[in-house]
């Protein structure tokens, strides 16, 4: 059974195109600029979407994010939820240096004219009491409205709210955050052994989702859920994370995004300025390039269409 939630007015809409007459947050001349990057061959998008990165975690792959914020830029980031994992910090205080140069790293580009909107998800609920402030140049909204390049337009959120799990049995999304947590550490042990061998990054908790049929079930409809939601405030799109399962399609008449995770998959969605949508996937390109280490020499980015 799906769940119906109705959200109120958009805390924003938002749109990159500098002349629409869509309604939009207020007008700041530095976002006009072009977004200065430390390094003239980054890739620049229109827009990225980045989500469930879990800083505070020892799951987190932030040292490939890392990489990635440096071979991309974008006129606007948004940050999709579960960025920090609140839930971890409050059990056991964990923030290597590598997750504090994440945050200086985003800082870094809202200084530089990059537009960063965060919409807070379930791991980092605490910041839903700051709906409307800006931190260090960042934005933190519940959910907004995202206008394409081509003009059609996304409903952006985390997701979590049409997860009964977290909604309507918080002990049993604690107990399964544990399991999680316990899968990874398997998925470290085995991806060392096949790096030994030659072999790429392969995510056990991936290869599950797809094949485990309860599993299938819950992301079909969970995605149908986001599609439901985004029909009723008449938009074209949804936009989302939280189940840690990077996708774009239709299948359900409207279409459906989803950012996947850097905990797993390290995958991120970038739009191009003509409004197209494409999965990047970093741990691909880090394989091509023999290493995670983010060496110097540019990346050839394995991009899967939309």
């Amino acid at each position: 059974m799906t769940r119906a939630l109705t959200l109120g007015q958009p805390t924003a809409i938002v749109s990159s195109n500098r002349n629409t007459s869509q309604a939009q947050a207020p007008h700041d001349p530095q976002r006009d600029c072009h977004v200065v990057t430390e390094d003239n061959a980054a890739q620049r998008f229109r827009t990225l979407f980045i989500s469930d990165v879990h800083l505070g975690t020892r799951g987190c792959q932030a040292e490939r994010l890392l990489d990635f914020l440096r071979w991309h830029d974008a006129e606007t980031i948004y940050l999709v939820g579960d960025i920090i994992d609140g839930w971890q910090l409050r059990s056991g205080w964990y923030w290597p240096q590598t997750h504090n140069d994440v945050v200086q790293k985003l800082l870094r580009k809202a200084r530089k004219g990059a537009r960063i909107i965060y919409v807070p998800g379930n791991h980092d609920e605490f910041l839903r009491d700051y709906f409307g402030t800006h931190f260090g140049g960042i934005e933190v909204v519940d959910w907004c409205i995202h206008q394409a390049a081509d003009g059609v337009r996304y409903l952006v959120i985390h997701g979590d709210h049409f997860d009964l799990v977290v909604t309507q049995a918080r002990w049993l999304a604690l107990l399964g955050d544990k399991a999680y947590e316990f899968a990874l550490i398997v998925n470290r042990l085995f991806n060392a052994v096949r790096r030994r061998l030659g072999f790429g990054y392969w995510s056990l908790s991936k290869w599950a989702k797809l094949k485990v049929k309860n599993a299938v079930s819950y992301i079909g409809e969970f995605e149908k859920t986001l599609v439901d939601a985004a029909r009723r405030h008449e938009v074209e799109g949804v936009i989302c994370g939280h189940i840690h399962l990077a996708a774009i399609h239709s299948d359900f008449g409207i279409r459906y995004v989803n950012c996947g995770d850097w905990v797993e998959s390290c995958t991120a969605i970038g739009e191009h300025q003509d409004g197209r949508f494409e999965i990047l996937t970093w741990t691909d390109v880090l394989h091509e390039r023999g290493g995670d280490d983010g060496g110097d020499e540019e990346p050839s980015i394995e991009i899967r269409a939309a």
